[in-house]
Protein backbone atom coordinates (compact mmCIF):
# COMPACT_ATOMS: atom_id res chain seq x y z
CA UNK A 1 0.00 0.00 0.00
CA UNK A 2 1.13 3.51 -0.89
CA UNK A 3 1.86 5.50 2.06
CA UNK A 4 1.03 8.81 2.15
CA UNK A 5 3.16 12.02 3.62
CA UNK A 6 2.09 12.90 7.38
CA UNK A 7 0.28 15.90 6.20
CA UNK A 8 -1.48 14.40 3.16
CA UNK A 9 -2.37 11.39 5.69
CA UNK A 10 -4.07 14.61 8.17
CA UNK A 11 -5.85 15.61 5.41
CA UNK A 12 -6.77 12.59 4.36
CA UNK A 13 -8.54 12.36 7.53
CA UNK A 14 -10.44 15.49 7.38
CA UNK A 15 -11.80 15.12 3.77
CA UNK A 16 -12.90 11.64 4.84
CA UNK A 17 -14.86 13.64 8.09
CA UNK A 18 -15.99 15.46 6.21
CA UNK A 19 -17.39 13.58 3.01
CA UNK A 20 -18.24 10.48 4.87
CA UNK A 21 -20.07 11.72 8.11
CA UNK A 22 -21.74 15.07 6.89
CA UNK A 23 -19.75 17.60 8.88
CA UNK A 24 -18.80 20.91 7.59
CA UNK A 25 -15.49 21.52 6.96
CA UNK A 26 -14.31 23.59 9.84
CA UNK A 27 -15.60 20.64 12.49
CA UNK A 28 -13.95 18.10 10.13
CA UNK A 29 -10.64 20.35 10.87
CA UNK A 30 -11.39 21.00 14.72
CA UNK A 31 -11.65 16.97 15.16
CA UNK A 32 -8.58 16.12 13.37
CA UNK A 33 -6.47 19.15 15.39
CA UNK A 34 -8.26 18.00 18.37
CA UNK A 35 -6.87 14.40 17.98
CA UNK A 36 -3.23 16.09 17.23
CA UNK A 37 -3.17 18.15 20.08
CA UNK A 38 -4.25 14.44 21.98
CA UNK A 39 -0.97 13.11 20.63
CA UNK A 40 -3.09 10.76 18.55
CA UNK A 41 -0.70 10.76 15.53
CA UNK A 42 2.70 10.30 17.70
CA UNK A 43 2.50 6.84 16.26
CA UNK A 44 1.59 8.29 12.65
CA UNK A 45 4.54 10.75 12.73
CA UNK A 46 7.19 7.90 13.91
CA UNK A 47 6.04 4.72 11.30
CA UNK A 48 5.18 6.24 8.25
CA UNK A 49 3.89 2.59 7.60
CA UNK A 50 0.54 3.35 9.18
CA UNK A 51 0.07 6.07 7.12
CA UNK A 52 -2.49 4.34 4.19
CA UNK A 53 -5.55 4.55 3.03
CA UNK A 54 -6.89 2.07 4.86
CA UNK A 55 -5.70 3.17 8.21
CA UNK A 56 -6.94 6.96 7.52
CA UNK A 57 -10.32 5.18 6.61
CA UNK A 58 -10.33 3.96 10.30
CA UNK A 59 -8.73 6.45 12.22
CA UNK A 60 -11.13 8.94 10.65
CA UNK A 61 -14.25 6.39 11.71
CA UNK A 62 -12.59 6.89 15.14
CA UNK A 63 -11.77 10.60 15.77
CA UNK A 64 -15.64 11.21 14.27
CA UNK A 65 -17.03 8.47 16.63
CA UNK A 66 -14.76 9.92 19.93
CA UNK A 67 -15.66 13.52 19.34
CA UNK A 68 -17.20 14.76 22.19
Amino acid sequence: MAVMSYEDYLNEITTLIYELYDVDEDEAVRLVVEAQDAEYFIPHDEKPELRTQENAERDAALIFESRA
